[in-house]
């Protein structure tokens, strides 16, 4: 019983290839797939529209957010002129039903929002996103399209770590007050990269380690290896070095989740002893040497212990005074909260404010989620996240039957959502554009596979 209410929730037994075969909407568009028949630039659509989705990963530390709201916005045209032209097939998938169930949801917030105008800008923000992840979610299904869009952002993101190290052994300057002045780690440096925040580069690094670590087994040939390994390395350096604790706890959780996932993929070649044994060490000797590495550092040591610090640390303490005016918030707009985006909170959390403590969001993905679309928003966010993490589980166990080399990127992805959601836990930086998008990729990059056949599959793809 528990196993059918599972499937049920997750929309495992949904047939939505079917509902685009028969839709009125979709027959009324045939003109629109007659024209692209005849159109030579069309036939190479999808590769077009990776050319533009790489341009949007590899500029987006660097430029300002105008520029990347530009780009978001040529995805989004991009994707509407792909989509009335397609043929009928597959491409809608449980995860595509539940991310416009969440846009829905903040439509309504937007509809009764006690701020209406600033709502509707951040439901613009949000509406690019989704067409984003609809866009990629099309253009991923095909592996080499997927290889090269993520190698993309993996060069990029060892660009950004190479010169967050080099903050480290040369210096840079604090932009704000990112330590507790009174604490040991006052006069250490903290690297921001290209991102101006560290708290921002942890969140941008998170999935550069995972998605590195997979590449390691993923790529072909040992050169590509190589440098997937280096890149491993200098992105988790660079991570670490942020000093970001919300980073710190999400790398352990992604770290965790990549290690198990690819125990458990590995595990068909197993003997009995490894099959029983694997990961009972894995996490043991994972949790002896994290022991022992914050014993040993004492920087390291002394940035985790402020976590336990609560109001004696400085960022602790404003956190909490931040999270308790939030709670405030969604007591007063439980059902629909006060709309999307920063705009809106901007201006109604002054109201809830404890004195001296500004803030410009939640600190918290959930609470923000909660706030603005209310404990309904919330609800369908957490359904959201069960159907594609079930999705995913299942779409990769298919994959593990054949021991597909396509398969580590989606352990990637399922392991670096599970960072993004815990880092996610204590900070809201990921609705900076910077990051948003690697989450839209994210989700995209699971609901790609849902097209996947266990009979076609080749161990090589």
């Amino acid at each position: 019983m528990l196993s059918n209410a599972w499937q049920t929730l997750t929309l495992n037994r949904f047939a939505l290839h079917q509902w685009r075969e028969v839709s009125l909407l979709h027959r009324l568009l045939a003109f629109a797939r007659s024209w692209r028949q005849g159109s030579w630039l069309l036939q190479w659509g999808d590769a077009i529209a990776l050319g533009v989705a790489a341009i949007l990963f590899a500029l987006a530390p660097y430029v300002s957010t105008t520029l990347i709201g530009i780009l978001l916005l040529a995805c989004s045209a991009f994707w509407l002129l792909l989509t009335v032209s397609d043929e009928a097939g597959e491409g809608l998938t449980p995860v595509h039903l539940m991310v416009i169930s969440y846009w829905g949801v903040m439509l309504l917030a937007t509809a009764v929002s006690p701020v209406r105008g600033a709502a509707i800008a951040g439901l613009i923000k949000l509406t690019l996103n989704v067409l984003l992840f609809l866009l990629l979610a099309r253009v991923l299904r095909r592996p080499p399209l997927r290889t090269s869009l993520i190698t993309v952002y993996l060069l990029t993101a060892l660009v950004v770590s190479v010169f967050g190290l080099r903050q480290w052994f040369f210096g840079a300057d604090a932009l704000a007050t990112w330590v507790d002045p009174s604490s040991n780690l006052a006069g250490t440096t903290r690297v921001y990269s290209y991102l101006g925040n560290p708290n921002l580069l942890a969140g941008y690094l998170i999935p550069a380690v995972m998605l590195s670590g997979a590449a390691v087994f993923a790529w072909p040939r040992w050169t590509p290896k190589v440098l997937a390994a280096l890149s491993l390395l200098v992105n988790t350096a660079c991570l670490v070095l942020t000093f970001s604790r919300g980073g710190w706890l999400g790398f352990v959780a992604g770290g965790f989740t990549l290690a198990v996932l690819l125990v458990q993929f590995w595990s068909i070649r197993f003997n009995d002893f490894w099959r029983r044994w694997a990961i009972p060490l894995l996490l043991g000797g994972s949790a002896a040497f994290l022991v022992l590495s914050v014993a040993a550092l004492a920087p390291l040591r002394d940035r985790v212990m402020s976590i336990f610090a609560g109001r004696d640390d400085s960022s602790n303490n404003f956190r909490i005074n931040v999270w308790l005016a939030v709670v405030d918030m969604i007591k007063a707009r439980p059902v629909l909260g006060i709309g999307p985006g920063n705009d809106a909170f901007n201006q109604i959390y002054p109201l809830y404010q404890k004195p001296n403590y500004t803030a410009l969001s939640a600190y918290s993905v959930f609470l923000e989620i909660a706030v603005e679309a209310g404990l309904i928003g919330l609800t369908v966010f957490l359904w959201l996240l069960s159907v594609t993490l079930g999705q995913g589980w299942r779409l990769l166990q298919r994959l593990r039957e054949v021991q597909s080399v396509q398969a580590y990127w989606l352990i990637a992805a399922l392991a670096t959502m599970a960072g993004m959601l815990v880092h996610g836990l204590v900070d809201t930086i990921w609705y900076r554009p910077q990051v948003s998008t690697l989450w839209w990729l994210l989700l995209a990059l699971v609901a790609s596979y849902y097209s996947s056949k266990p009979k076609r599959l080749s161990p090589k793809l």
